[in-house]
Order: structure tokens, then sequence, then C-alpha cells
């Protein structure tokens, strides 16, 4: 065997899939849905030949092309890798295409069902898809690696109150027909939603949601769709309303929007992600609609991925910072081209914050501090962290003031141009890098930068004035100095969240309460402000917004909110209490959680309970 990925099952040697087409029957009474997926390979193949699955119970391969249906052997592994799940392994006699009938699991980790009163309007049930990183094969049996590129088509059969949406383009709604499966489930009061994707992406981007959903026009290429809530919809499409001028000058820096559609699609609070980058169709928590646009910076992020991750994406997530490092970059060009240089220095601030204490976070295992890493037995969702997006942009950055903006502008665009829909690594990029800004190799240590650990000395930290003095006024507070009021009047959440990100965690619990008493940062609308708020009244002792803590535990599902205030409940404090607390928690939230951070804040009580 050939490995292509220390995530997966694919063999190098086996030809890649290169379209699948789904048959979908969501059966919301078991969280389960039954399906067929009908495959094409590249070319004939015989022998052994091995798919990713997690969790499905397969029920039969054909061969779709012969007179009777033969079946074609296979094999399950019993004992499922506790992290590449079950290997799927077919016996090809020179085949081209089969077709495997399989069920989900209700615990899919890809999958959140949510009953009626998990969702807003509390009236029906809802499902949504996850499937970065390895999630894809909880759904249907694959080559779950961004290495193999797939078209697909997808039927989805669904009670007919329900709507389906998809990071595909919809082609028609309808009753279901005679010849359709299903099954052997009833089709009476159901409808099918037909879907396709005509350009080849990475299984990850696969994704769906089904629910009592609408939608608002916001552009000429995106409607904001969410539950059916007026007060949801209205908030999102003004929140997203510069979303076109966004798409525009991403076509302007990195070439044509080949995507057709850029739709957004707000989920339920339980959502693991800021957003995900599904192509059409990019999912968001309801957490960014902020009411001051700056939302809109997870916009620009995702809107970036359309370029950087899903045109060009990484070979496996050793190299996840081809996708996310290039993509924290053109996204604070967006957002400095649309919302304006402070705007984005107030970013690039957060984000080096963010960096430094995601080294610190790593110290005992610094392999994940270096943008090309070893992962093999490692998961991916563990491995999750700022260091691909924070220190690959200083990367970029760094080669940009060498070279400057515009020759740097350049060499993106024929970057893109060049690799568009395929999947590369890390030494791809350099090679096309030292070919292009010939030299490059002798003005900057690429493989210090690469391969190296930590932060590396020619990284820059944010000059800009406001980042500056928001960092001095945090300084100041180790002699009691609070902000006056004329001195953040014009703050937004980002100048709070850096402020506070950069407090001493030494600082006294009198100061916490005297500025919670005069700004109300823990009631505050925005979650980056009051997670930071009230992650370091955990850490410095203080117990009088255990209840705020709890309220937010158990209204939210974003890893970004879960991971430090918990890692603060069982870490930071030192107190058993607050142990306790978390345990208490995490058993009435859980429920609540997608599985993937479900899965996370699991590995956290267990690491320092």
């Amino acid at each position: 065997m050939a490995p292509v990925d220390p995530h997966s099952f694919t063999d190098s040697t086996h030809p890649p899939t290169t379209h699948i087409s789904l048959t979908l029957y969501l059966d919301f009474q078991t969280s389960t849905i039954h399906a067929s997926s009908l495959f094409t390979l590249q070319n004939p193949y015989a022998g052994p030949f091995s798919l990713d699955t997690r969790s499905l119970q397969i029920h039969s391969i054909i061969d779709p092309q012969s007179p009777n249906n033969t079946p074609i052997p296979f094999d399950l592994s019993q004992t499922p890798d506790p992290i590449k799940g079950s290997k799927l392994t077919l016996n090809l006699s020179n085949h081209t295409s089969f077709l495997i009938k399989y069920t989900t699991s209700p615990s899919s980790s890809a999958l959140q069902w949510l009953l009626p009163p998990q969702t807003f309007n509390k009236k029906h049930s809802f499902v949504y898809t996850q499937c970065q990183a390895i999630h894809a094969r909880s759904i249907f049996p694959c080559q779950d690696t961004p290495a193999v590129r797939i078209c697909y088509s997808a039927r989805l059969n669904i009670p007919a109150e329900l709507t389906a949406v998809m990071a595909a383009r919809h082609v028609v709604r309808r009753s279901p027909l005679d010849d359709d499966e299903s099954f052997g489930f009833s089709t009476k009061g159901r409808v099918v939603e037909e879907f396709v994707m005509e350009l080849p992406i990475p299984p990850y981007l696969f994704a769906f949601a089904v629910g009592e959903i609408d939608n608002r026009e916001v552009g000429p290429r995106t409607r904001v769709y969410a539950e059916a809530v007026n007060q949801v919809l209205d908030s999102a499409a003004k929140e997203f309303e510069g979303t076109e001028d966004m798409i525009r000058e991403g076509e302007r820096l990195f070439g044509g929007y080949e995507w057709g559609r850029f739709d957004l699609l707000v989920l339920p609070p339980s959502f693991p992600y800021g957003g995900m980058e599904n192509p059409r169709m990019v999912f968001l928590t309801p957490t960014v609609i902020k009411g001051d646009a700056t939302g809109a910076q997870v916009v620009a992020h995702e809107l970036a991925h359309s370029w950087t991750g899903n045109l060009i994406t990484n070979k496996n997530n050793e190299h996840f910072w081809l996708n996310e490092g290039f993509t924290t970059y053109a996204e604070r060009r967006i957002v400095e081209a649309v919302q304006g240089e402070k705007r984005a220095a107030l970013n690039i601030g957060i984000g080096w914050r963010g960096l430094n204490e995601d080294v610190e976070r790593f110290k005992d295992n610094m392999e994940l501090t270096k943008l090309k890493n070893n992962q093999e037995g490692v998961d991916p969702d563990d491995a999750y962290s700022q260091v691909p997006y924070e220190k690959g942009f200083q990367f970029l950055l760094r080669i940009e003031r060498q070279v400057g903006r515009p020759a740097f502008d350049e060499f993106l665009k024929k970057y893109i141009a060049t690799f568009k829909f395929k999947s590369i690594d890390t030494e791809t990029f350099l090679d096309f890098l030292k070919t292009n800004i010939p030299g490059i190799e002798n003005q900057i240590d690429l493989v210090l930068w690469t391969e190296g650990t930590g932060i590396p000395s020619d990284a820059f930290e944010p000059e800009s004035s406001v980042y500056q003095m928001i960092v001095s006024l945090a300084n100041e507070s180790v002699n009691g100095r609070m902000p006056r009021e004329d001195e953040v009047a014009e703050w937004q959440g980002q100048e709070w969240e850096l402020y506070l990100d950069n407090l001493p965690k030494s600082i006294e619990v009198s100061q916490i309460l005297a500025l919670d008493s005069r700004y109300k940062l823990s009631e505050s609308k925005d979650y980056e402000v009051k997670v930071s708020f009230l992650q370091l009244a955990i850490s410095c002792g203080c117990k009088a917004y255990h209840s705020e803590v709890e309220k937010t535990l158990k209204e939210v599902g974003r890893m970004k909110y879960l991971r430090p205030l918990y890692t603060a409940l069982v870490k930071g404090s030192g107190s058993e209490d607050d142990k306790v607390f978390a345990k208490r928690l995490f058993s009435e939230a859980r429920e609540c959680y997608h599985p993937i951070a479900q899965g996370v804040v699991e590995a956290i009580l267990a690491k320092y309970m």
C-alpha cells in the first residue's frame, strides 16, 4: 500500500474517484440516512480497492453495468481505527464503476440532527453536515482525502414541509417518482431535491442542510439563507449586505470567481465553526451577526477560500497552512480594501496574539507549531489551532515585504491560475516560489519558516498605531489603570477583544469587577468580547460570572468559544470546584453540541481532569 494521507486508507496506486451519484433518504425519526452511491473511477481497476468509512452499515455493493447487477465482494474492517474509521475493501475485476447501498449511524461524526426545541422556531427538525477535516466518510464511503477531487450529483428525499440546501447547484424540487430509490420507505408527504456539483472538489467540501429554511437576496450573486425567522434573516442580510463588494475585490486580487453563486447559510447556534467555506454556499455560525458589519470579516475569510482552499487545496492536513495561511492573507487584503486599513490592522493584531497563545499551548508538542508537520497518528481535529492560519499569514507577509506588494500580487495570480483545481503540498509551493521569484531562498530562510518550530525571528509583530495604543492601554492595567470612556468611545468588538486578550493573566479580581461594572463586557452581544472577558475572569479565580459562563456554554456550540472556556475551567484556575462545574456543564450541554465539538471538549476534560 502507498498511502497519500496519514488520515485516509486511500492508496496512491488506486485510480481516483471522478464522480459520485448519491441518493439520500433522510430519516429524521432514527437520525439516519438510507443511501446509495454510484462511483465512477478514472480508469478500470482490478484487485483490492480501498475506501474510507466511519460508522456506516454496508448492505450491498454491485456492478451496475452487469446484466444482473452482479455483487462485488467486499470486506469492512471489524475493528475501526480510532482516527481513520473502518477500511472498506472492494475486490474489483476491471471495474470502472460500482454501486454501494448503506445506512449512516445516528452517531455520524459529520451530521448533527436537531430536534425542534433545538431550533429557532422550535417547530421542525433540522440537520446539517460538517465534513472537514475527515468526516465525509461518515456520510458516504469515499477516498476521503483532499488529494482526490470529485464531482457529484445528489438526490435528497426529505419531508415535504422542509427545504434542502447544498453546496452545489440546485436543479429541481419535485415529487418522488416511481423509479426513485426509496429503500423500502414510504414517499408519502415527501419531496426530492436534486443538486449537482460540476467542478471537482475535495470530499470535505461536501455539504447540505435540511430544515425550515428561507432566504433574503443581498446581492447579484448572494442570498442569505437561515431558518425561517424574520429576525435572523433580516439581521443577517444587513450584516452581510457588503458581500458583493468583497467578491469584486477578491476577483481584482486573485482572478475570476469560478463557482457561480456565493450564498450564505446561517446555521443554528450549535454549528462548531465560525464559518465553513463550502463552495457556492458558505456555512456560518449565528454568532458572526454582530450588528456592526465586523462579522463580515468571517465571510471575507470564507470568500477568500474560493481561491485558496477550494480552487487550490492542500494535499493532506499536514499542509493545512496552504489552505489557511493563504486564506488569512487574502481575507485581510479584502478587509483592508473594503473596510479600511484600521480594521485589517486590528484583525492582524488579534491574530498575532492568537498565534503566540497557540505556540505556548503546544509547548509540549512543538511539531504542531510547524507549518509542514507530521500528523501520523494525530486526529486533525485535535491538531487544529491558529498556527496554520497566523504563522502561514506571517510567512506570506514576510515574502510580500521582501519583494513588494505589486510583485507579490502578480505572483499570487500566477500561483492560483497554475494550480487551480489541483491539490498540492508544501514542496510544490516552494518550488513554484523559487522558480517565479528567483533568489528568494537566499533572502528568506524558507526551510526555517516551513519546517521550523515556533515563530521565526523575522515575523512581524503588528506596528499599527491603533494596535500599539490598545496593547499599551492593556499593559497599564498592572498599575490599576482602566481605560477612560473617552478612550473607548469608538471601540467596537475587535478593539475590546484585542484589549482583553492583552491584559495580564495576573490581573486582580477587583479590576475585573470594576471593568465589567463600567463597560458591561460580560453582557456583550459580541461573543468574541464576552468569551475573552469570561476566560479572563475564570483564569484569575473570579467566580462571580459562573452563571454567565453556564449560559454561554449552553447556548452556543462554536469551538472557538468552547475551547478557551472549558480549558480555563479545568486548567486555568486550578480550582477543583471549577473542574466539577465544567464536568456538570458538559454533561448537560453535550447533546446540543455537534459531534466534532463533543470530541474536542471530551479531549480537554480527559487531559486536565
